[in-house]
């Protein structure tokens, strides 16, 4: 059985075929509070390679936001409590924001640095990249993200220890490592970095747009059949330079959990187990 997952406020999400659960630590209490519930059966259309993975996409953004709005409300006081609407618009205010940032500055930087030409798509999909790294540095220092990457941590503790053929307990998943193939982390990179090498043989021009729009489910589909690659055989050299740079970047979007979260992560995946 895959389990897979994110981290949440103050906790960890676990999903399997079958179920997924959210494990919070209460701060008031230091309580664990779990919610489990069954997930949908995926349709055979969306398990064929390719189209899965954007079906896992879209699958896996619904439930991490229902899990992170009430992961947030598990902390907060009543009058506090985040509604899922106002969740949902700060979300898309957000995303729009960093579509600005992400997409028009490596734009304007390239076409101050360079004409037209072939080149200009490659060196605009690095400084996107540059740009995306600096923006994890950077929110990284912060104590609450400093936790949440803990929590991050501690679920794939938790999950490799599981695939490991282990007892899952604090003792043994202490010492599995933070990094695991098949995360969303992961995915991003490849997709920010498969984009890069696409987009560089597209024509600059208004088209340009309209192309990339279009071609991002097929990017998606082929990161994550990578992704699945990686995890399937990880003695490869080949498939193993391919995830390398997400296993990378994980270095920096997980941290050490300590034992009071890798408990919370252990919740979740005894429910979902």
């Amino acid at each position: 059985m895959h389990i897979g997952g994110q981290a949440v406020m103050e906790g960890v999400m676990l999903k399997s075929e079958k179920k997924v659960a959210v494990a919070v630590r209460l701060l008031k209490t230091k309580k664990i509070k779990v919610k489990a519930q069954k997930v949908k059966q995926v349709p055979t259309v969306f398990k064929i390679p390719f189209i899965r993975g954007i079906y896992v996409l879209i699958d896996s953004l619904i439930i991490g936001l229902d899990a992170l709005i009430w992961s947030s409300n598990q902390n907060l006081d009543n009058e506090e409590k985040i509604k899922k609407s106002e969740f949902v618009l700060t979300l898309l205010i957000s995303l729009l924001i960093g579509l600005g940032i992400f997409l028009g500055i490596p734009y304007l930087v390239t076409r101050f640095l360079l004409h037209l030409g072939i080149w200009f798509s490659l060196v605009e999909g690095l400084i996107r990249i540059c740009l995306f790294l600096g923006y994890i540095l950077l929110i990284g220092r912060s104590k609450e993200v400093q936790r949440l990457f803990q929590y991050h941590g501690a679920e794939h503790k938790v999950v490799n220890c599981y695939e490991s053929g282990e007892k899952v307990t604090v003792k043994n998943v202490r010492k599995y490592p933070t990094l695991h193939a098949r995360c969303g982390t992961s995915f991003i990179f490849v997709v920010l970095i498969l984009s890069v090498l696409i987009f560089s043989f597209l024509e600059v021009g208004w088209l340009r747009l309209l192309w990339k729009l279009l071609l991002i489910p097929v990017i998606a589909g082929i990161s994550y059949e990578i992704l699945k690659l990686g995890d399937r055989f990880k003695g490869n050299c080949l498939i193993r330079g391919l995830v390398w740079p997400g296993l990378m970047l994980q270095k920096i979007t997980t941290k050490q959990p300590n034992d009071q979260q890798i408990e919370v992560a252990i919740k979740a995946f005894e429910k979902v187990i």
